[in-house]
């Protein structure tokens, strides 16, 4: 009779990672002494960025649940059979299989990492209920600690590695960009616009890192009335002569987001968005310039909003005016402590990536109607920061035809 095992190993060909095993060790020194400072005997780690991070491997959940066990000597990926030795061959460290002939057996795989009565750290923002209490009934654990904000602010500091891959992603980013203005016209779609964004990204990361998997790029390209909120989806809605246009894209390199946006018109534009527009940029490029060490979150928020006012604008702002970038994505989780809002207190320090995307939407029926918002990614550095976005932004370049 065969033996159905509640977990198991399976390894098969070679292990290709998006970084060196050195930066994998790096990462996981800093997490052990966070572990050590916090007396976290082992760290069970749920969300995908988290994972990611640590390990290189990306799950696809489709419902199941996968986890990165860290203790003092071992780091284990757990997954499920569905996925066989491909998160072996996509992670760093060790990697069991847990099988689904009976329930829990994701647990039960956990368990043989960590043991019971240990100090289990555990990600507080990511961990359902559900799964929270199949931890205590399992791992029988000695104490809960939350290490989400702890890992969160590793993140928010970029590695070499990781600043050379973010470089390369804003540069596809402008592939993709230029791809797009190349089929606006009028009487196209909006979905035909971002199909031509997303092929033309795709073939140059396959181009870049013949050695990736391929996953998650996209474009949200918007037109008119669908320009009013920053993540609308994609339609069929045909460009029409006058348009308001949003491009947007998005290359997903192993995990790595990177984003250009810009807004643009479809043969001209009137006065009145044209004033709007160029307000819209100068705040852009005013908070570029606020961009540097030493200087925080809100303070720079706070700037931007007083640049705003000035121009009885403020009201429009639609969100806060960035982002930290690294391993994130829109299925994902993202750096929250590293994001230009009233709320946020974070200090600017080098080796952190932030955007700047300031965006009024003026509503319909009014003049100048539609979404406005410009976006570039920028590296804090010693001096200032370093703009890595290199497709053009503004009236003088982005009035379509």
């Amino acid at each position: 009779m065969t033996t159905r095992t509640q977990f198991h190993r399976f390894q098969q060909g070679e292990r290709t990672l998006p970084f060196d095993d050195a930066e994998y060790e790096t990462r996981l020194v800093n997490l052990r002494e966070t572990m050590a400072a916090k007396g976290v005997d082992a760290c069970v780690l749920t969300s995908m960025h988290n994972i990611g991070y640590y390990s290189g491997f990306l799950y696809c959940a489709f419902g199941r649940p996968y986890a990165l066990v860290v203790t003092k000597q071992e780091v284990v990926t757990i997954s499920a059979g569905i996925d066989a030795a491909q998160p072996w061959r996509r992670g760093f460290g060790d990697n069991i299989i847990y099988t689904d002939w009976e329930r829990d057996n994701y647990w039960r795989a956990i368990l043989s990492v960590t043991g019971t009565s240990k100090v289990v750290g555990y990600e507080m923002d990511h961990l359902t209920i559900l799964q929270s209490e199949k931890l205590s009934a399992f791992l029988a654990p000695a104490a809960l600690l939350d290490v989400s904000l702890d890992t969160m602010q590793q993140r928010m500091h970029k590695s070499t590695a990781e600043l050379d891959l973010i470089r390369q992603g804003a540069a596809v980013a402008d592939v993709g960009g230029y791809a797009i203005r190349d089929a606006i016209k009028p009487g196209i779609r909006e979905i035909d616009v971002a199909m031509a964004g997303r092929d033309a990204m795709e073939i140059e990361i396959a181009r870049r890192f013949p050695n990736a998997e391929y996953r998650d790029t996209w474009v949200w390209f918007q037109s008119g009335i669908n320009t009013d909120g920053a993540h609308n989806p994609v339609t069929s809605r045909q460009l029409e002569h006058g348009d308001i246009l949003s491009l947007n894209t998005f290359p997903m390199i192993s995990g790595y987001y990177t984003a250009l946006e810009r807004t643009l018109f479809v043969g001209e534009v009137d006065d009145e968005s044209r004033r709007i527009w160029e307000a819209n940029v100068g705040a852009h490029e005013y908070g570029m310039s606020l961009l540097k060490p030493s200087v925080s979150c809100a303070e720079v928020t706070h700037k931007i909003n007083d640049f705003f006012a000035e121009r009885d604008l403020l009201q429009y702002r639609t969100f806060g005016y960035g982002h930290s970038f690294g391993v994130l994505s829109h299925y994902y989780g993202r750096e929250a402590g590293l994001e230009l809002r009233e709320d946020i207190d974070t200090v600017l320090e080098p080796g952190m990536v932030i955007s700047m995307e300031p965006m009024l939407t003026i509503p319909e029926g009014q003049a100048g109607a539609g979404g406005y918002r410009e976006h570039d990614i920028l590296i804090i550095d010693e001096n200032g920061a370093e703009n890595i976005t290199g497709y053009p932004y503004g009236p003088d370049h982005n009035v379509i035809g």
